[in-house]
């Protein structure tokens, strides 16, 4: 049967230039080794980008530079940081001069992806709040583009054999920080998503 999901796929949408997001409360996060810590909300300084790199965008997750270029925006010259995210079909402009603030960043460092495979070994801290508050503060995890953080959403959430299912929307949680844990160690390791996620959960399993 024929429909219209056979025709030709649409052109991938270009969202509006990026503004740098209104400072908003982040959860807090206490490290192994002691006193609380903020989750980190942008790189510690600005960073170079250049066609072809991976770069991390706080709210969705690994994209690719496809090209810096200056455009005028409303009667101004901005230098534009084009990415594209495939798995979207969606391209987002980021001013060069918003980069940092807006979150932006190069794939994490072996060792930090290092420390958040680490941290899915450790035990799970599941809060005695309603349900609803702690899924604001997993999905503000996730949002934050901070692997670490986003692993703890993986391992909080990860059900072993022999443990109640999961509810919906935790499933559904649970699977938005995996997916983005995977894409990034995937542009990592060079390999792809699914491969990833295969990686993740056998490390999961020998948590």
């Amino acid at each position: 049967m024929t429909s219209s999901a056979n025709a030709a796929e649409p052109d991938p949408v270009v969202e509006a230039v990026v503004e740098a997001p209104a400072p908003r409360p982040e959860p807090e996060r206490r490290p192994m080794h002691g006193g609380p810590t903020q989750i980190p909300r942008m790189p510690a300084k600005a960073e170079i980008f250049v066609a072809g790199d991976h770069v991390v965008y706080p709210t969705h997750g690994v994209g690719k530079v496809e090209r810096i270029a200056t455009e005028e925006i409303a009667g101004h010259k901005l230098e534009l940081i084009h990415i594209t995210f495939e798995e979207n079909r969606m391209t987002l402009r980021v001013p060069v001069s918003k980069a940092r603030s807006a979150g932006l960043r190069k794939l994490a460092t072996r060792k930090m992806f290092d420390d958040a495979l680490a941290v899915l070994k450790g035990r799970a801290r599941i809060k005695r709040t309603m349900w609803s508050r702690r899924a604001q503060e997993y999905e503000a995890k996730i949002n934050s583009g901070d692997p670490l953080a986003i692993a703890e959403v993986v391992r909080d959430l990860h059900r072993n054999a022999g443990q109640p299912d999961q509810s919906f929307s935790e499933r559904q949680i649970y699977e938005a920080a995996m997916d983005r844990l995977a894409a990034e160690l995937a542009a990592l390791d060079g390999t792809d998503k699914p491969a990833a996620i295969t990686k993740l959960t056998e490390f999961l399993k020998t948590a």
